[in-house]
């Protein structure tokens, strides 16, 4: 046999009788998990989302900041809304642009509204834009006692502001001032709202049925204004300013609404003033949201007076004191017994003119006494509000 024919044979037998293995760290197939793969896809997609969301979140929380402040406004927020203390805002409705007109115009809708977070209670107070008041920024040269929504007319929100604070006794921190042509815009921009009509009646060229209707801008102006043919008078229209406002602020926050932010921006930046910050509002919205789960809702009713030719309305002592205590006592503060122009004006009216309050027909021997008025600097010590008005005559 050929000796390397002998040797190749040795070999293969040897190889077949030996275990030979694979280096199984660099010869291992690699092996895909389809299952981690969509993990990471779906990690992916969340992280990108979430970064959106943030970025999306912050150009509209810079965007709004500075269409309420301003681009150089104070991010800061006000001390008292910061350590959650009660507070109040009156809420002014000024009719500024409806109806033709270009003047300052007046305020043709008044609440005074308190939160105290620590109670989770609020109130609204509705003053009835008729009713009896001594108009402090008034000049003097003829009267200062008229009706309370003249004050606007007299000296804007702060004219305002002091007026129904020595009314009523009670510090007024805030306002915010809405012109009626921003109601409109408001309605349209969250696509209208729903009410529920309490009887069938037409005004500014509008029809109204009894029931739910929905409404749109130019419908919701005219629901909020009327008032002759509403059997509660000037009351009843409160009542369905309430509503429209409410339904407003439900869409607003809605999400259906979200993507009309710059709408609602761009409305608010024109017809909307207030002395609150970007960050006040936002830090009421967090702080302050469990005080609408317990809302005391009223209004001042007042009596028909006929005084000096004008049709007003005149606040009973008791009235003023009932919705003076409960202002007060939402603010935690001590109540008082009321000695304004308004309670002396009425005391000398019960003395002099046996006026009744009972008595259902319109008073038209109520006197306006001049000499228990006091000035509007005896007054200014004792307003909360800012003192800085343009005074100018009252429009009788």
């Amino acid at each position: 046999m050929n000796p390397n024919s002998k040797r190749r044979e040795d070999y293969r037998r040897r190889r077949a009788s030996t275990n030979l293995y694979r280096n199984q760290v660099f010869a291992k197939p690699k092996v895909t998990n389809k299952g981690n793969v969509f993990a990471r896809i779906c990690g992916i997609i969340v992280v990108f989302g979430i970064c959106c969301s943030l970025a999306w979140a912050a150009h509209m929380y810079f965007t709004l900041h500075s269409a309420i402040d301003g681009e150089n406004g104070d991010f800061a927020t006000s001390a008292r809304i910061a350590n959650k203390q009660p507070i109040s805002i009156l809420i002014l409705g000024v009719d500024q642009g409806i109806e033709g007109r270009h003047d300052r115009g007046n305020s043709d809708t008044l609440i005074l509204a308190t939160a105290n977070p620590d109670k989770s209670k609020a109130t609204m107070t509705s003053i009835p834009r008729d009713t009896l008041a001594n108009i402090l920024g008034d000049p003097g040269d003829k009267y200062n006692i008229f009706r309370v929504n003249s004050a606007y007319g007299v000296g804007g929100s702060s004219a305002s502001m002091r007026t129904v604070s020595a009314l009523l006794n009670v510090p007024i921190y805030y306002y915010v001032e809405v012109n009626m042509q921003a109601l409109k815009n408001l309605v349209n921009a969250v696509g209208g709202v729903d009410v529920n009509v309490p009887f069938k009646f037409s005004y500014d060229w509008c029809d109204f049925h009894k029931g739910k209707q929905h409404l749109n801008g130019r419908h919701a102006v005219a629901y909020v204004r009327m008032r002759h043919d509403d059997p509660r008078g000037d009351y009843g229209r409160q009542m369905r300013q309430r509503q429209v406002i409410t339904a407003v602020v439900n869409k607003a926050i809605s999400v259906d609404s979200v993507a009309n932010y710059r709408k609602l921006v761009k409305i608010f930046t024109k017809y909307v003033k207030t002395n609150l910050t970007f960050n006040d509002m936002l830090a009421l919205a967090l702080n302050y949201r469990n005080c609408s789960q317990n809302l005391d809702s009223n209004y001042i009713q007042g009596h028909d007076a006929w005084i000096n030719g004008s049709s007003i309305q005149v606040a009973p002592t008791s009235e003023l004191q009932k919705a003076s205590n409960k202002l007060r006592t939402n603010l935690n503060l001590t109540k008082e017994v009321l000695d304004n122009d308004e309670t002396r004006l009425n005391t000398m009216n019960e003395q002099n003119n046996n006026i009744k309050w009972k008595d259902p027909n319109p008073f038209t021997n109520y006197q306006i006494y001049h000499s228990v008025i006091s000035s509007e600097e005896d007054n200014k010590s004792q307003s909360s509000a800012d003192t800085s008005v343009n005074v100018n005559a009252i429009d009788k």
